[in-house]
């Protein structure tokens, strides 16, 4: 059934509720004058509560999110409260590096499910702990149904964490080495729809030639891409998201 906006509702009928500027669902009785209201405080209260600032609100009046990020509570609540915001912090950077090479061939909603498993397995994504992981502690996440038990996956692991820490060497930081890509700052596109965001940009194939050289494993570039767009290297929300000047205010 058709997706309608509060205003749009027909009086006397029992509507589906799709609230698609915050991508909320529910389902009402037939309309009368009081019914618009509770309708309008339930919506706004979920823009509160999924921690969009106050002088944000009333953007959700005539704005929709990215599509993408209405799909399964996670990817909202990620897509609300992570995706695109600038990551200078190497343990987060390498727990994006992690989670999009676990994606490889799979759905985000897939990682997001097991990103806590992911978390509480790999000690907190701390590198240096990982690059000390012996195959005893290997067969051990192979078994462990919390995490995606592909056997090339979980060996990169240790390879990338190692990888991670001569880069870390090198350049004083992770964040150093990866930032020069875009010079330092986010790259603001301002895509309209989903098909106009590309999946791999000059940018993220230089990376992915970059990383390889240095011995990371499953970085090619659509996962080099997806990861800049994970942690704020590039900022792909739509223009018609809400949160678009929100990260570019950042």
């Amino acid at each position: 059934m058709k997706r309608t906006a509060i205003h749009q509702f027909k009086k006397g009928t029992l509507q589906f509720c799709g609230i698609k500027k915050v991508g909320v669902t529910c389902y009402i009785a037939p309309i009368n004058k009081d019914s618009k209201e509770t309708i309008r405080k339930t919506w706004l209260g979920k823009v509160e509560k999924l921690g969009h600032p106050n002088k944000y609100s009333h953007r959700f009046n005539n704005m929709e999110k990215c599509p993408w990020a209405v799909r399964h509570p996670l990817e909202e609540e990620y897509h609300d409260k992570e995706w695109g915001l600038p990551v200078h912090d190497d343990q987060t950077l390498f727990e994006f590096l992690t989670l999009e090479g676990a994606q490889a061939g799979l759905s985000w909603t897939t990682v997001l499910v097991k990103r806590e498993n992911y978390r509480k397995a790999l000690d907190g994504f701390d590198p240096e702990i990982i690059a000390n992981y012996d195959q005893t502690k290997l067969d051990e996440l192979l078994l462990n149904k919390g995490i995606i038990r592909n056997k090339l996956k979980v060996k990169s692991l240790v390879t990338n964490a190692k990888a991670f820490m001569e880069v870390q060497k090198e350049f004083g930081s992770f964040s150093n080495f990866i930032w020069q890509f875009v010079d330092g700052k986010p790259i603001q596109n301002a895509w309209e729809k989903m098909e106009d965001v590309p999946a791999t940009t000059p940018v993220s194939d230089a990376m992915s030639k970059a990383l390889k050289k240095k011995g990371f494993k499953f970085m090619g570039p659509t996962i080099c891409y997806a990861f800049m767009q994970a942690v704020g290297m590039v900022n792909d929300h739509l223009t018609s998201c809400p949160r678009y000047e929100e990260v570019k205010e950042i």
